[in-house]
């Protein structure tokens, strides 16, 4: 009989956030699946969990996940944590569950906290619609494209090092563009800044922050959206027999642009 994968979201700080059911699995499980075993290790021994641990992360991602699926198949239930946060959002996961979900190994996905929701949420900024962008490009030219194709809130990850440099591009494609830096959530440094992007480009500009930053960016006014090569692309597609929704997601991940603009911008041209 086979067994089933149970992956468990971890605090992003505060130890106390985790959750009753993720220390039940824990227990439970016959090996835990670990980005960094030695992180995890302090989580499992504040709470006397004494489960047996492997390393999981993005350079033994691929080996791993074959010999855990035979694992399951015989029988065993795995418990899969990353370093912080929810397993798979820019952290390893993706080969492990899309390998269980091909061996028709079932999937468990217990709920809990994350940095990028709590960073919405804490921002002050429209969260009906939002994207999550993983960590903010290097590139000068992808930031400017992604900052100016984003009609929704953007939520990122950055470096406390590339903050400044980031917030100079934005603040040059819209100086009056809202946006939150959150630093160091949940932990007791906790900071949330808020201000325009000219604001806070200077701020971090003058001072370095330390600690780990999720930035939360307000959506580009309507008439401000640069779509332009991404609406082309979809109209290509659209015109060669694509459904249009689907086709919008696909240019979207590609290019930077949000989905739902497109859509619209698309029906609306």
């Amino acid at each position: 009989m086979s067994g089933m994968l149970v992956v468990c979201p971890t605090p992003i700080g505060n130890l106390e956030d985790v959750t009753l059911r993720v220390l039940s699995a824990l227990r439970s499980a016959d090996v835990v699946a670990c980005e960094d075993t030695r992180r995890t290790r302090v989580l499992l021994d504040k709470y006397g969990v004494s489960a047996k641990t492997v390393s999981y992360h993005e350079h033994n991602e691929a080996a791993r996940a074959s010999e855990l699926v035979a694992r399951m198949r015989e029988g065993e239930t795995v418990a899969l944590v990353s370093d912080a946060g929810m397993p798979l959002v820019n952290d390893p996961g993706f080969l492990l569950v899309q390998a269980c979900v091909a061996a028709g190994i079932g999937v468990e996905v217990l709920p809990g906290p994350s940095a990028a929701l709590t960073a919405l949420v804490a921002s002050g900024l429209p969260a009906t619609t939002w994207r999550f962008a993983g960590f903010l490009p290097r590139k000068r030219g992808e930031l400017e494209t992604l900052f100016r194709g984003a009609a929704e809130t953007l939520v990122a990850f950055e470096s406390p090092r590339r903050l400044a440099a980031s917030l100079e591009v934005l603040a040059a494609v819209d100086g009056q563009r809202p946006v939150a830096v959150c630093r160091e959530l949940t932990k007791v440094h906790e900071e949330i800044a808020r201000g325009t992007a000219s604001e806070l480009a200077a701020r971090y500009a003058a001072e370095e922050p330390r600690g780990e930053i999720v930035v939360v960016i307000g959506g580009a006014p309507a008439d401000d959206v640069d779509l332009g090569p991404a609406l082309d692309a979809l109209r290509r597609l659209v015109d060669a027999g694509a459904k249009a929704r689907p086709a919008a997601a696909v240019v979207a991940e590609l290019t930077g642009a949000g989905a739902n603009a497109l859509y619209q911008a698309l029906h609306e041209r």
